[in-house]
Order: structure tokens, then sequence, then C-alpha cells
């Protein structure tokens, strides 16, 4: 079920197990002037759901927001096939069978008029194989003030099973927005990364919403600057 956290923004969880832990999973829907509706990381809908959308707008655009975030895209795709399936950059060359019809690019997007985005560059993330990019689009809802991540941070607390929370501690994203232990090793373009967080934080965000993990609500901003001072090694100022 969707669940509206401000104007023209709402979220849908549903349970995920990812390396044998409960990390759930979360998308976004964001909808622009037009009744269009942008869904970001879809996951799997039923009946009400869809009801739920198609009832505050259009379904317009379905993003996979980076290399991992694709499991239902195809199956939202087949509820809306009249919407565009918007995919991160290489996307197409790892799951050619995707049913993408556009690459996102940047300046080049004109749907995202109300949304700001950037590609997350030099992160990689660690997967069953080992270290792997992730090319992640993050985007910035300024209505609402909120900062959209994926996989590029995670904020788990004492919502989440006791062994998740216990993993989380080990791995340094318990109570905390930033990524992992595992990613910290797996980067090693800290440069990249470093401006990629300078552009994310001259954005005017208070609220952050992640994949995996609890929503923060309040000093989003501050929360992110602090987790990748840890991720990087360094101080950063906040624009």
């Amino acid at each position: 079920m969707l669940r509206e956290i401000d104007k023209n923004i709402w979220v849908a969880e549903q349970p995920l197990r990812y390396f044998g832990l409960s990390v759930g999973t979360r998308m976004t829907v964001i909808s622009l002037a037009n009744s269009e509706l942008v869904v970001i990381s879809p996951i799997q809908v039923d009946e009400a759901t869809i009801d739920q959308l198609n009832k505050i707008g259009n379904v317009r655009h379905i993003v996979a927001p980076n290399l991992y975030h694709y499991l239902f895209a195809s199956k939202f795709k087949h509820f809306y096939p009249k919407a565009t399936f918007w995919a991160a950059p290489g996307l197409n060359s790892k799951k050619p069978e995707l049913p993408i019809d556009k690459i996102i690019k940047a300046d080049e997007n004109n749907f995202l008029d109300e949304i700001q985005y950037l590609l997350f560059d030099g992160f990689r993330t660690f997967g069953l194989s080992g270290p792997d990019l992730l090319n992640e689009c993050v985007f910035f809802h300024p209505e609402s003030r909120t900062l959209v991540l994926t996989d590029t941070a995670y904020h788990f607390d004492e919502s989440f099973p006791l062994i998740t929370q216990l993993a989380a501690r080990v791995i340094g994203t318990y109570k905390t927005l930033s990524p992992s232990w595992l990613e910290r090793l797996s980067t090693q373009e800290k440069e990249k990364v470093r401006q990629s967080v300078k552009n994310i934080l001259a954005w005017d965000f208070e609220r952050v919403i992640v994949a995996h993990g609890s929503i923060i609500e309040n000093n989003g901003k501050q929360r992110f600057r602090e987790g990748y001072e840890w991720f990087l090694g360094l101080s950063l100022n906040v624009a």
C-alpha cells in the first residue's frame, strides 16, 4: 500500500532478504504538476496499490535507478505498458532482456524538470560476486525537500529484526545514514564519490528516503554529510 509522506510524494514497502538478512525494500512515487507519476525503484504491487496509483495520477515513468534495482520493473511495466521505462546507464548491457525504453542521461531527460537528479559517480557496491559498479541515479524532489537514495546509503534501526540490527552494527549502518564497510572497501575512486557528494549537498533537502532502512524525516542533510565523511575519511562542508 502507498503511504503519503508529503505533498505529491508517496512510498510503498515490501519484505526483502539479502545475504540472508531481512532488509526490506522501498519504492518512491512522485507526482508531477501534470499528474504524471514517476515511480522510482518499483516493488511488487498488488491490486490495492495499483488502484491507489490510478487514483492519484497516471503512471508515465518507471525508473530502475541503478544496476541492481530492476527486479520488479518488468512486471510493473506490464501493468503500465504506455509508461516509459527509464534505466540507469549500463543496465541495458547488463540485462538486455529488460523492456527498457530510455537510458537516463544528464541534460536530456525533460520529464525530470521537477525532479533534480545526478549519477553517483565512482561508487561500488559489494554484490554476490564481489565489488561491482552501482551506477546509481539519485533524485531530489525540491517541493518536499526530499532526497531519494537507493543503495548509496542505508539506515537500519530498532524497527528491523535483531539479526539485521546486529549485522548493521558490524558493517556500520545501524542508526547512521551511510554505506557500509563493504562499500567503503569496494570503492576506490573516492575523488569521484566526493564530487558526487558535494553536488548532492548543494541541494536543500531535509528528508532522506532510502530503499533499505528507515526514512529519515529530519536533519537528513547533516546525517548524509556525516555518513559520507566517515565513508570518505575527510571533512565535508554543507552547502
